[in-house]
């Protein structure tokens, strides 16, 4: 990927291209008595994060399934197909549906995104590079005045204030995954249908997920411990980032989850069988390291 992200930025961005570090001073601060209070929240395109669906759902008690199907749309992350989760607007009204008169209702449990405002978080990994690079930047709209508050802070201050720092923390492995698949190209190929719907399911869909590390078919291809499978089966977070692990695994072959002895040997089988049975499978000349 470039280094320089902003190169093609059009010029009336209200991302502005200064790059800040985590030490750098900003002046911002929103607040209930600010006269723009709630303006950003009347024409939203936020893009949910795994970790944001784990907290929303979480907060309005509802199976990811239900919160995915009332509040979601989905999106193309990149030209491949690569698939993302926005919040549902309505065709009339571009307010979030979570906006009420007296602000947000779900404001402990906020998306990534409105915990960033006013800043803008530039994820770059360079093609080859083991490790990505991040950068801030500051968003300034018309309709916004936190920008004039007399309230100075660094951006890493603004991060924890927000609370946006654990969310950065559990959704670092996913991002790593999106920037891999995007820096790697040609190298890795274009991911099978299959693949992105495991992407899916293991970002977005977190109870079908357990259901799924629950299943005979998972138990016969990955070697964990009974108390390996129990905190999977209760600690949200720890599915989540084990699902990390895994969709590295099944994308790349990156293999730090112990596989049984046959359990290549018996899903190649069990491939070229359902492949004799359906020889129009979208998937059957995927050449990639999946094992799902």
């Amino acid at each position: 990927m470039s280094d320089s992200p902003l190169e093609n930025m059009p010029f009336d961005s209200p991302l502005q291209p200064v790059k800040l570090s985590l030490q750098d001073t900003i002046q911002f601060r929103c607040h209930k008595d600010i006269a723009c209070f709630n303006e950003c929240c009347k024409r939203i395109d936020i893009l949910l994060t795994p970790y944001d669906i784990l907290r929303l759902t979480k907060r309005l008690e509802l199976t990811s399934n239900e919160f995915l199907a009332q509040y979601t749309v989905p999106y193309e992350i990149d030209a491949d197909g690569m698939p993302g989760v926005k919040i549902r607007t309505a065709d009339d009204n571009l307010a979030c549906p979570f906006l009420h008169e007296e602000g947000c209702s779900v404001y402990e449990d906020r998306p990534t995104v409105c915990r960033y405002y006013a800043l803008g978080l530039m994820a770059m990994r360079k093609q080859d590079s083991p490790t990505d690079e991040q950068a801030y930047f500051l968003i300034k709209e018309d309709h916004c005045l936190g920008h004039n508050e007399p309230h100075s802070l660094t951006v890493d201050q603004f991060r924890q204030e927000q609370g946006v720092d654990l969310y950065d923390e559990i959704n670092h492995e996913w991002r790593q995954i999106i920037l891999k698949k995007r820096s790697a190209g040609a190298a890795i190929g274009k991911p099978s249908p299959r693949s992105f719907q495991f992407f899916f399911m293991v970002c977005y869909n977190l109870d079908s997920f357990r259901g799924f590390i629950q299943s005979d078919g998972f138990s016969d291809v990955y070697d964990l411990t009974t108390g390996e499978i129990d905190e999977l089966k209760t600690d949200d977070v720890a599915l989540l980032k084990f699902g990390f692990k895994l969709l590295k695994q099944v994308l790349f072959g990156e293999m730090t989850i112990p596989v049984k002895g046959d359990a290549m040997q018996k899903r190649v089988y069990k491939r070229r069988e359902e492949i004799k049975a359906d020889p129009d499978d979208p998937n059957k000349d995927y050449e990639g390291p999946e094992l799902i």
